[in-house]
């Protein structure tokens, strides 16, 4: 392990503790040689996932690139950076658990979609705006529409819940 800020190699580990719900370890480092304080993660190496694209060309999954689009989605929101890395880890453990090596982008798509909806509704449509490639306003109406008759039956089922 190297310092990201002058490279030294003099690190230590100064806090260690259970991240994404036992998934992951997270690391508080600090370089001897600058006094840089830095966080890592260490998890579990899966096989790889190839995510098929609406093109048809195949890349592979990367748990950073799909952090990333929802950080975008959910900047001035309050959702948390700790609730961002539990949806991706739900999103990745039900990828795994499929069993398939090969998944589509709008699977995914779908996945983050449906979190995305209970988390936050701005962040869902900022999301939905750029995943659903809308070309006028009808069919933002159109999702906007969509979410809110989501929403009303969550409430509905987790009222029943409470009887």
């Amino acid at each position: 392990m190297k310092c990201n800020k002058c490279h030294s190699e003099d690190i230590r580990v100064i806090e260690s503790r259970d991240a994404a719900d036992g998934q992951a370890i997270r690391r508080r480092r600090l370089c001897s040689a600058c006094g840089n304080r830095f966080t890592t993660y260490e998890r579990v190496e899966r096989p790889q996932l190839i995510v098929i694209k609406h093109d048809g060309t195949r890349q592979l999954f990367s748990r950073d690139k799909l952090l990333g689009g929802l950080y975008k989605a959910c900047e001035k929101t309050p959702v948390t950076s700790v609730q961002l890395e539990q949806m991706v880890t739900n999103i990745e453990d039900t990828l795994y658990a499929c069993g398939d090596q090969e998944v589509s982008s709008g699977t995914i798509g779908d996945m983050v979609m449906e979190r995305l909806s209970l988390l936050n509704e701005v962040a869902y449509v900022r999301f939905a705006s750029v995943y659903r490639r809308f070309k006028d306003i009808a069919g933002f109406e159109k999702e906007l529409s969509h979410i809110r008759r989501q929403n009303r039956l969550h409430k509905e089922i987790l009222a029943q819940g409470t009887d």
